[in-house]
Parts: C-alpha cells; sequence; structure tokens
C-alpha cells in the first residue's frame, strides 16, 4: 500500500537522540528479557571524569547490566587536546571523533553519555590551571546542572580530589568539581537556572573509583585500610547477553581507536573499588544500592506496576514475547498516571520501546536525501510493520508540533509492510552541525545556547511521530528521519538527514606560507547544497596583502557537484600573518562555511560547519634540500606543511624502507607515533640507521614508551618519558647556540618561540647518550627544566635528531617559527 502526500512542515528542535546514523535496534528474546529487567530497576548512577576514555567501562558495565541501573558517564571534556591514531583530525575535529567514540561506548556498554562546556586545551599539570582556564563557575554550573537533570542516587568519581598537581590537572579539577558540586544540588539559591529547570537533587552518596594504582603499588593497596571502601564484583557473566562484564567492557573500551585503546576481553572474578566520600555509608559495603529503594515501590502508584511487570520478568517467555504485551500496555497506562514526572518519563520510554521490540513493531522514516537546506523540502517513505499476532493499528503521522500529516486507519496485519509516502514542502530552519562549534568560544570553553548544554551532539533537526494505538492505548511514538542506503560491501548503511547551508566552500590549504613576495594562485572550491545555483565569492584578507579579481563568479547545476574559482594572491614586503576567508553570496544571503566530513567505520558518518579560512602567513624562511622522505606514524598534516614552505615530499611505505631507497632524500622525517603504530618498524632502523651513517638527516617526531614495536629507535640509546611542557608561552632557554641547528640557513631566536599553540611538546626522553646534543631547555612554571625537548647526534656522515616539540600542531597552525626551526632541522649537513 503506497500513499504519497504533500504538506508544510515546520519541525522544532527538542530533546535529544544518542545518535541518530546508527541502524535500530533489533533486540532478541534474551536481550528483550535484559531491558524488562531495567525497566524494573530504578535507580540511577552518574559517573564523573575529565576526558573520553577516562571512564571505567568496566563499572559503567557492571552499574548498567548487572544491577540494571540508569547509568552514565559525565565528561568533562570531548577530548579535543589529545592526539588521534587513526586520521589527521586535531583540536575541533578530533573532539567530534571522541564525543562520537563515546557515544559508540555507551551504546556498548549500555550507559548513557552527558557533557559540559569545557574544551579540552591540551594537558595541565594542575587544578588551578585547569579551572583559570576552563571558567571555574560556568564549568561547576555545568556539573550542577548535569547531576540535577540526570537525578542519580549514587556518584562516583575516576579521579581523586585530594592530590592536585599529582596527575594531569583536568583529571583532579573533575574530581574537586564533583565534590563541590555534591553540597550544592540541594539548594536552589546555587546556579538557580537550572534548579528552576530540573529542580534540587540530593545523591545518596558519593564515591572515588580507586584502585591500587592510586596507593603507588599492589603491596601498598593490600596493607591499606580498607573499612572505608565498598567492593563490588565486576567479573559476573551475564547468560542472556553471552558475554561476561568484563568483555562487555573491553568492547567499550575498544571504541576509543583514536586513542588506541583497543582492548582484549576478559573472563573470570574482578572487584572494583570504590572509597566513600560523601553522603550515608551503605551496611552493605558491597552493594553501593543499600538503603536506597530501587523498585517500583519507590514511587507513589508504583506498587501496582511493579505487581505487574515483576511477574513477567521471572515468567519470561522467550518463545513468544508479544504474549506479554496486554500486560505491559496495562503497565503502560498505569506509568502514565505517576505524579513523579521524573520517573513517569523515563520508565514511559523505556516501556515503549518494550513494546514495540516484543511486538516486532517497526517504525521507519526514511529521506530520500541525506541532506537539505533549512526550509528545504524532501521526500520521506514511511514504514510500518506489525510482526506479532496482536493487533496493532495506525492512526496517523504527525510532526513534532503535533500538526497532523496524514490520518490513518490502518491495521497492521500480522508481518504484512505497509508503505506510505510524504513530500515534507519545509523542512527545520536550524543548521545540523555540531552545535558547540556553532560560535567561537575560548581556550578553555565552548559557547551553547541553553538548552542545549551537556547533550552530547546537535539534536535530530527532523522528526516524525507515528500514533498507533493497541487495544485502547495509544502510543505517540517519534522517529528520527533518516537516510539509508545500500552500499556493496557494507550492506544497509544509514546516515541522518541533515540540515545544510545551500552552498559552501573551502580553501584547500589551511595554512598557506609565502616565504617570499612571489604570488601565489589559490583555490577556492564552491560546493552546492541544492541545484541550479550562481553567486558570487569574494576572498576577504588582511590588510597589506592583495588579491585578484576582487570576486569571482560561479554557476553549478546540481547538489553536490562543485566548481573552483582560482585567486592570486600577493603578500606583503615584510613579515605578516592573517586569515584568507571565502565569503559566498547567493542573492541577498552570504555563507562563509566549509563542510567537512569525517567517515570512519566505528562511528556514525559525521558532517562538520567550520569557518572557510585559511591563515596566511609571510615569513623570512630560509632552506637547503629538496627531497624529503616521509614515514607516515599515527597520522599528522606535517608533509603538506613541507610542501607550503617548497619542499617535495614523498611518502615512504614500510616496505620501502631500504638503504637503497632512502638514498634519494635530503632527510627523511618519521611522523608522530609511528614507532607505536607500524608494526613494520621494529625490523627497519637497520636501514634508518644505514641512510644516517652514509650521510643522511634523519628527523623522528614524539612516540610514547608505552606499546613500541622496538626500543631500539636510534643509533644510540634513548630513553623516552612522560616529560612535556604543556604551556605554549613557557620560557625557551638556548642550551647550545652556537649549533648549527639554531643558526643554519635560519637565525633561530626567542622570537621564534612566540605564538606556539597548545603546548611546547611531549613525551621528552629523560636519558640519552653522550653523542646527543641537547640544543633546548624548557619548563612548566613551578618544574624544573627539561633539556630532552630537541636532540641532535652526529651518526657517521649524517645526523639523527628526535624532537618532541609539537611540530605536529604548531606547523599546521602556521607558526612562523616552528617553520624556520624545523627548516633548520632538515637542513643539518647540506
Amino acid at each position: 500500500m503506497l500513499k504519497k502526500i504533500h504538506v508544510l512542515l515546520l519541525f522544532f528542535v527538542a530533546g535529544f537522540t544518542i545518535s541518530f546514523a546508527q541502524q535500530p535496534a533489533k533486540p532478541t528474546a534474551s536481550e528483550l528479557y535484559h531491558n524488562l529487567q531495567k525497566v524494573n530497576f530504578l535507580g540511577s548512577a552518574l559517573y564523573i571524569a575529565a576526558h573520553p576514555d577516562d571512564e571505567n567501562t568496566r563499572l559503567i558495565s557492571y552499574l548498567a547490566n548487572d544491577l540494571k541501573a540508569r547509568t552514565a558517564y559525565l565528561s568533562l571534556t570531548r577530548g579535543d587536546g589529545g592526539q588521534n591514531l587513526i586520521g589527521p583530525e586535531i583540536r575541533e575535529l578530533l573532539g567530534v571523533i571522541r564525543t562520537q567514540e563515546l557515544l559508540a561506548a555507551r551504546r556498548t556498554d549500555g550507559g548513557q553519555q552527558l557533557f559540559t562546556r569545557a574544551n579540552d586545551f591540551g594537558y595541565s599539570k594542575h587544578p588551578d590551571e585547569t579551572l583559570a582556564i576552563w571558567n571555574k563557575e560556568e564549568v561547576l554550573s555545568d556539573v550542577v546542572r548535569a547531576i540535577r537533570k540526570f537525578k542519580p542516587d549514587v556518584i562516583v568519581n575516576r579521579f581523586n580530589h585530594r592530590n592536585p598537581g599529582s596527575t594531569h590537572g583536568h583529571h583532579t579539577s573533575s574530581a574537586m568539581l564533583s565534590v563541590e558540586a555534591f553540597d550544592l544540588l540541594n539548594d536552589a539559591t546555587k546556579y538557580p537556572a537550572s534548579a528552576e529547570t530540573y529542580g534540587t537533587w540530593q545523591p545518596k552518596r558519593l564515591f572515588f573509583n580507586t584502585s591500587w594504582w592510586f596507593y603507588g603499588s599492589r603491596e601498598n593497596f593490600e596493607k591499606a585500610d580498607k573499612s572505608n571502601l565498598v567492593e563490588v564484583q565486576t567479573g559476573n557473566y551475564y547468560p542472556q547477553l553471552g558475554l561476561s562484564n568484563g568483555e562487555i567492557a573491553s568492547l567499550s573500551r575498544s571504541m576509543h581507536k583514536s586513542q588506541g585503546f583497543g582492548s582484549t576481553g576478559s573472563r573470570g572474578a574482578q572487584t572494583e573499588y570504590l572509597e566513600f566520600l560523601k553522603g550515608d555509608f551503605p551496611d552493605d559495603n558491597t552493594n553501593i544500592f543499600d538503603g536506597i529503594n530501587t523498585t517500583w515501590s519507590r514511587l507513589e502508584g508504583g506498587a501496582a506496576i511493579g505487581a505487574i511487570l515483576n511477574p513477567l520478568a521471572e515468567n519470561f517467555n522467550f518463545k513468544n514475547p508479544s504474549a506479554m504485551l496486554p500486560d505491559l500496555i496495562k503497565a503502560y497506562d498505569l506509568v502514565k498516571n505517576l505524579k513523579d514526572t521524573h520517573w513517569r518519563a523515563i520508565k514511559l520510554k523505556q516501556l515503549e520501546t518494550l513494546i514495540l521490540d516484543c511486538g516486532g513493531i517497526f517504525l521507519e522514516a526514511a529521506a530520500n536525501t541525506n541532506a537539505v537546506n533549512p526550509n528545504g523540502s524532501y521526500d520521506v517513505t514511511l514504514e510500518a510493520i506489525n510482526r506479532s499476532e496482536f493487533p496493532v493499528v495506525v492512526t496517523g503521522i504527525k510532526s513534532k508540533d503535533g500538526s497532523v500529516l496524514l490520518a490513518l486507519n490502518e491495521t497492521l496485519a500480522p508481518n504484512e509492510k505497509k508503505e506510505f509516502e510524504l513530500t515534507i514542502e519545509k523542512a527545520s530552519t536550524k543548521i545540523s552541525a555540531p552545535y558547540w562549534l556553532n560560535e567561537q568560544g575560548t581556550l578553555g570553553m565552548y559557547k551553547a545556547p541553553e538548552a542545549m548544554i551537556g547533550m552530547p551532539e546537535t539534536p535530530t533537526p527532523e522528526q516524525l511521530i507515528f500514533d498507533i494505538q493497541i487495544q485502547t492505548t495509544k502510543l505517540n511514538v517519534v522517529r528520527d528521519v533518516v537516510y539509508k542506503y545500500t552500499d556493496p560491501v557494507k550492506g544497509e548503511v544509514y546516515q541522518p538527514l541533515e540540515i545544510l547551508p545551500a552552498v559552501t566552500s573551502s580553501i584547500p590549504e589551511k595554512v598557506l606560507i609565502f616565504s617570499s613576495e612571489a604570488s601565489r594562485e589559490i583555490p577556492v572550491i564552491v560546493t552546492a547544497g541544492r541545484d541550479n545555483i550562481t553567486g558570487t565569492v569574494t576572498l576577504q584578507h588582511p590588510k597589506g596583502w592583495i588579491v585578484s579579481p576582487s570576486q569571482g563568479v560561479f554557476n553549478i547545476k546540481a547538489k553536490g557537484q562543485a566548481q573552483t574559482l582560482k585567486f592570486t594572491v600577493t603578500p606583503p614586503k615584510n613579515q605578516s600573518e592573517g586569515a584568507l576567508t571565502s565569503l559566498v553570496q547567493l542573492g541577498d544571503q552570504y555563507f562563509e562555511s566549509e563542510l567537512i566530513t569525517i567517515d570512519y567505520d566505528h562511528i556514525p558518518y559525521q558532517r562538520v560547519l567550520l569557518p572557510s579560512q585559511a591563515k596566511v602567513v609571510r615569513i623570512g624562511i630560509e632552506k637547503k634540500g629538496e627531497n624529503i622522505g616521509y614515514i607516515e606514524g599515527a597520522g599528522d598534516a606535517i608533509p603538506q606543511s613541507l610542501k607550503e614552505i617548497g619542499y617535495n615530499v614523498t611518502t615512504i611505505s614500510p616496505d620501502a624502507i631500504t638503504a637503497s631507497n632512502l638514498k634519494q632524500f635530503d632527510a627523511v622525517v618519521v611522523g608522530i607515533r609511528a614507532y607505536n603504530t607500524v608494526p613494520e618498524l621494529a625490523f627497519k632502523q637497520t636501514a634508518l640507521n644505514s641512510y644516517v651513517e652514509n650521510g643522511g638527516t634523519l628527523l623522528l617526531q614524539y612516540n610514547t614508551a608505552h606499546r613500541m614495536v622496538t626500543k631500539d629507535i636510534a643509533p644510540y640509546s634513548i630513553t623516552l618519558s612522560r616529560d612535556r611542557v604543556t604551556d605554549e608561552f613557557s620560557d625557551v632557554s638556548i642550551l647550545a647556540p652556537k649549533h648549527t641547528v639554531l643558526n643554519s640557513p635560519n637565525k633561530i631566536t626567542q622570537a621564534d618561540f612566540e605564538g606556539w599553540v597548545q603546548e611546547r611538546g611531549l613525551y621528552f626522553p629523560s636519558e640519552w647518550d653522550d653523542a646527543f646534543t641537547p640544543i633546548l631547555g624548557m619548563n612548566d612554571k613551578g618544574y624544573s627544566e627539561t633539556k630532552g625537548s630537541l636532540l641532535v647526534a652526529p651518526f657517521g656522515k649524517g645526523h639523527y635528531i628526535y624532537t618532541g616539540l609539537s611540530f605536529f600542531r604548531e606547523l599546521p597552525a602556521g607558526v612562523p617559527g616552528a617553520y624556520r626551526l624545523f627548516a633548520n632541522l632538515l637542513s643539518i649537513g647540506k
């Protein structure tokens, strides 16, 4: 049955969904039983830490799957300041990836995901620095807001709030803010906006998820007084899921692929320790919910609901879950009358999902496109099928604001699919890109609309409501409008339907280095977001720079097609920095966004809108040598940066690392964390050393000492450490002022260390052979000077260089001094 109707639809964004690009869940009978058990548990737990991958997935999985508690992880940041082992994305784009990795982890371990507006600005050595950069009051407000909204009975901190300076400042800050928030939550005068919206709240107790690591050794932990600890057994096996808790936890942790956190599943007994901090200590020190009523009797009117649902769980019908529909419907009707609005909303949603899944009732709204412009139109196919013997009637389709789009009275006969088609004439006006990137924030804080603070991602822009009736009970089932297609390899692929601009533009090279007064031709790529667009592009530029022509004209026939316009850019005579911005005019509208896609198999397809800009830098820079070989590591943008200053860069595959092949290069650069991510390097050091011995220059960028494919990374002994300098403004001392790398072909001065971003460097060596010369000294305030950031050693006729300086951040950011220093390193011996 196929019906087509044209309607005018105005959507309003409200609420949020967990990843709207996933295939619909299709649970087995065992999973339905598991979900019913969760319906019958009325307790909540909140885990709090600083970053993606900080969370203890073993404990989160235990809470969600063993206790069946409603469980969430509050990550104060999105991990923007970390490194990326799977691709070149850093900063904001890495934050998007790590946000989605957290959501993928929660889909795996059964938890939910929350955030604050705090920006991961990079490693911090002390919470005083962290809280100053973050804006403590705003982040504390967000923590209070998250707790009041989620209403946990129990809070668990990942980190110790009592040892500032002993670990990452973000870590300690997350615990400090949680402890402070605990005492403010029930006071309506503290952060009154969230108190008015969500009410006050007082969790029963607060814990710190301790372990032997926090005691310095297993031996110290064994000797410690544990009277203040709660011990929970987290190694249990779940027959209905076919997995041990440790196996679920490893699958969840392995979602943090950008951080290289793949984990092997564990089986057998495991214990987690929770140190009691605040609230009421449980009488049973093996049960964090001890003394908290987690049954239906917790709620006024709940006992009658429990009397229906508890027997269903005890006598679950695995062969025919749909036989339970009458009782599930009866419970649903009773839940609608609960006075407790918090639990009412949660349990109505859980029961609605359980009713649909037990009945095999599938409802879907699929668009004919994956993107539409604000106020644009699209077609949508609605599918409804009832795969039970229980009668189900579709009574209508509505918009999110309640407007009736299609009045129906369609009985869904068993296993008979019905389809309807609609044309949505006017979609949402809200752009669907990550909401926290829509406005320029600060170094430590993102900006977000009040209603979206804490949401893991931008709310789904387009939704439809299926009105269905089972017996006399009406369900209003909200479905995100999705886009799906068949991939010849992956099969059925789901993507979100997104609201995107009518046109976007990009300047392909994000940093343009001008080492002379010579002009360069700069392309601007304009991409159509709809059919038949004609407009102009203006390349806005800094004072003193010249751009011609002043305006370019484009004419694009089909959505998705692109046209390249070329502009000639001439720099000033003297050193200068600024930005080129591509401004597109389409009629009376202006657009200055670039559309960036992120596509990895382990997370949903992402599209991000950022300003269409490129940094332009006029610097005086000299270099020696022309041909650079680059051995890729975890992924960075150094090769393109080197091309910007005139080098010919060739990527060297692992099998091409031979002494004879390397001879063609004036210098060879090894990418970040290559010795952590490229297994073949375990067998290539002899060839690399031979290259240096015969006159080559080999430059290794930072690696970590953990999980190296070989410790033999240099012709001399060198020991990597966790030493780092996180303050990008920290003083730099010149330890070897006469060394070639500081004098030729560019004279390096203190001015060359100005304008660095995020940090000076990381994972510096702590010990090295006397053959190495340490070039620079640096330290964060209050810490002793480190000298391992840049080490140079002669070997045979050539030179070996190891550096932990963050060139992988500085060069893509267009830092002039970093370019000059890097050129000197590549020029040594020439």
